[in-house]
């Protein structure tokens, strides 16, 4: 058996099974933040001291039961292929969590899809959350590009699983805009003033669009406002959601990496945000 061992050290995520769980057991418990009855979810996939809440409350709100768990990345151009592990498994602090290779073999020639040699977080981080929320499920691991053919891939990803007779929940990854001099990215210098306009602006102009099922207008921000650095994997949740006939994508909690220290603006910092489908009875837990 092949297993797609840690690619990301320790300070990403814990690689302790104990210290996995204590974590995220807060998110595991009746009426904790986040969990209900979705089967298409986005979240942050920085390393856990930044967004692990954030990616906790996304992965939690997952409806429970689903044989397979699709968890899709980004950090891809326009125009490259759809990428899979094509491992056996995938290692996670809780074992081998085993890749659903049926469904892969189908969507790898549906989709013209390659296989994913890189080294890269934006599924790897979310791994153990997988693992501990849907410890009888597979994974399936696919990183989609930033272009719209990437909604049209979580409608064929619905098709397929349907077809297949396979219950399915997916949990896309990404980061909102990265801003400061550490990514090149400065348009409203710096201090307060920069961190306000990312947060009230250009993070909640991208996650309007999601939430209003704009799929130009999600990549026209990932892209060109520098709003998301894998639009790619939001336009495949959305593709699924619709297809499937899941509720509008709502917000479940905004926070940035300038958060961590509230007594000083950093000169770089980093937006995250938690969305769900489906959730017509999820309060939004941005207050």
């Amino acid at each position: 058996m092949q297993i797609r061992d840690y690619s990301l050290p320790k300070g990403w995520f814990p690689h302790d099974s104990g210290e996995v769980s204590s974590f995220l057991s807060e998110f595991s418990e009746p009426g904790s933040p986040g969990q209900w009855s979705s089967r298409s979810a986005i979240s942050p996939h920085a390393g856990w001291y930044y967004s692990g809440a954030l990616a906790a409350q996304g992965a939690a709100s997952l409806k429970p039961g689903a044989e397979t768990i699709v968890v899709l990345g980004g950090h891809l151009s326009a125009g490259s292929p759809v990428l899979f592990a094509m491992e056996d498994a995938a290692r996670t602090p809780f074992g081998s969590l085993p890749i659903d290779s049926a469904m892969r073999s189908i969507l790898l020639k549906e989709l013209n899809g390659a296989e994913d040699r890189y080294r890269d977080n934006t599924i790897e981080v979310l791994l153990p959350m997988v693992h501990y929320f849907f410890p009888k499920a597979k994974l399936l691991w696919m990183r989609l590009p930033a272009d719209l053919g990437s909604f049209k891939a979580g409608k064929i990803l619905s098709k397929t699983a349907q077809n297949l007779g396979v219950v399915i929940n997916v949990l896309a990854s990404t980061d909102l805009t990265h801003y400061g001099a550490n990514y090149g990215f400065s348009p409203q210098g710096r201090g307060k003033t920069a961190l306000k306009w990312m947060s009230e602006v250009n993070d909640a102009g991208f996650i309007k669009a999601v939430e209003a099922n704009d799929s130009k207008e999600v990549l026209r921000r990932g892209e060109q406002e520098s709003a998301a650095c894998s639009a790619g994997a939001v336009l495949g949740a959305m593709g699924f959601a619709e297809a499937e006939g899941l509720g509008a994508a709502r917000l479940l909690k905004y926070a940035t990496s300038a958060d961590i220290d509230s007594d000083r603006v950093p000169d770089s910092f980093v937006g995250y945000a938690a969305l769900t489908f489906d959730n017509k009875n999820t309060p939004n837990l941005d207050k």
